[in-house]
């Protein structure tokens, strides 16, 4: 370890707030592609290159973000974050993973309302849609190859998959069912379930990082610190949803968007991927805010900006307030339904960290532990591969029907609505990324450019 410092603007490992502070701004600002690319920023950075936290340290910090509900990528900067620099570092670390994406977003929003219904930037949206099809594909097979070391995790991951999309089985049976497993079979002595999950694709780890392999006293878990953290977090999440429902009444839209992204918050476990497999089937077939290709578009805005790729719920709370204003103008029912579905998204993430992460400190070594959560990454890439299946149908076809039967639910595309062009550009953005190894961005952008040229020449509505 480092000498301790005596500045009050340095602690024992002797990073400033301020360096901390420009670290965690560029990682922000390079925060493109869902949490696989995320993850794989905050790695590099923290791990090779700046040798604040071992490449084991890394990963139990992960596995620990990716059994929480939300968004493991902005967690994992929360937990690193506090880690350094107490509750300051994590609210620093987390607040600016948030902030770019939120500006972003709201601000594509508010042109999505105002002109999305124009041909151009319908056409501009459709492009990004097939690009994005193939970025979530691309996720599937990074995480997947990470993930999945052996025969017993791969057959974990395609059990997860089953389930969820032929069985419609809830989430929080299966990670709960993968995490046993994992607990069990470490006890048992299997040794599938070590050092598998997220990370550095084998980077060894980094034995002289600055935090080292002791935690910080701040880092010591109590019983009187938990229930202050969480009576605090809690007041900051819930306050602003019981006053919602009381000046805005029940069936306002504001306390739906208030109290289903706060159950969301609280149910929707294995990251960003899982979220929005979550939100959208509530968001278009429960509370019918969104057609299935605007959900669409909204992925496409956040993939497209920086931040976590969650921030897409951010607008479908701006239009579901948008098209039910009540009486407040549309734009600004938008705006604030935008920001109170982001809240209460995200002020949870917090609580968890801040609540939960020095018990997870306390565990580190635990091979049983670490089995579970091994288990549960695994069983979270069945989940991604359901969420890529849902969007490559809405993408490839205009229309779907729902097959039951057998104890089976399976949303089945409608053959005959096959849309060539989105197709075409699927597999061109495809090509790109698998073959050609071009950037997420530039491919983002040349399929837009193409759904635009197809409108233009007459050949896409």
């Amino acid at each position: 370890m480092h000498p301790v410092q005596t500045t009050t603007a340095q602690t024992s490992h002797g990073v400033s707030f301020g360096e901390a502070f420009r670290v965690w701004l560029r990682i922000a600002a390079l925060s493109f592609g869902g949490p696989a690319g995320q993850i794989a920023v905050m790695h590099r950075i923290l791990v090779d290159e700046k040798k604040w936290i071992s490449d084991a340290r890394f990963l139990h910090a992960l596995n620990y973000c990716m059994l929480l509900p939300g968004p493991e990528a902005q967690q994992l900067a929360t937990y690193v974050g506090w880690l350094m620099h107490r509750t300051a570092g994590g609210l620093m670390a987390g607040g600016l993973f948030i902030l770019p994406g939120m500006v972003a977003i709201m601000a594509l929003s508010w042109i999505y309302a105002l002109f999305g219904n124009v041909a151009i930037v319908a056409a501009l949206f459709f492009g990004l849609k097939a690009a994005v099809l193939a970025i979530v594909v691309e996720a599937v097979m990074r995480v997947g190859k990470r993930a999945l070391k052996n025969n017993v995790l791969r057959g974990l991951a395609a059990a997860a998959f089953v389930a969820i999309y032929l069985f419609d089985a809830p989430f929080p049976l299966i990670i709960t069912a993968a995490g046993l497993i994992g607990w069990a079979g470490t006890r048992a002595g299997r040794t599938e379930f070590a050092n598998a999950g997220h990370g550095g694709g084998g980077t060894k780890a980094v034995d002289d990082s600055l935090l080292g392999d002791t935690s910080p006293a701040h880092a010591r878990a109590s019983a009187f610190g938990t229930a202050k953290v969480a009576t605090i977090w809690l007041a900051l999440w819930l306050v602003p949803v019981a006053a919602v429902l009381l000046l805005a009444g029940p069936d306002s839209v504001f306390s739906t968007i208030a109290i289903f992204f706060s159950k969301m918050a609280m149910v929707t476990f294995g990251g960003a991927y899982a979220v929005l497999a979550y939100v959208a089937q509530q968001a278009v077939s429960t509370y019918h805010w969104l057609q299935p290709g605007e959900m669409l578009d909204g992925l496409g805005m956040a993939e497209t900006t920086p931040g976590p790729l969650i921030m897409v719920l951010q607008f479908v709370g701006f239009m579901a307030a948008f098209r039910a204003p009540g009486a407040l103008s549309p734009l600004l029912a938008g705006t604030l339904g935008g920001l109170l579905a982001t809240w209460v998204t995200f002020a949870p993430c917090f609580l968890w960290i801040f609540a939960g992460a020095p018990y997870i400190e306390t565990l580190r070594g635990n091979k049983a532990l670490s089995g579970a959560l091994s288990a549960i990454t695994a069983a979270v890439v069945g989940v991604i591969l359901n969420l890529a299946i849902w969007f490559a149908v809405h993408t490839i076809f205009r229309e779907t029907s729902v097959w039951s039967g057998y104890g089976m639910t399976i949303d089945a595309p409608k053959l005959s609505s096959l849309d060539p062009w989105a197709l075409a550009l699927a597999a061109a953005a495809m090509l790109a990324i698998f073959r050609f190894k071009i950037g997420m961005i530039v491919t983002l952008l040349a399929c837009a450019a193409a759904g635009v040229a197809l409108r233009l020449a007459g050949l896409i509505l």
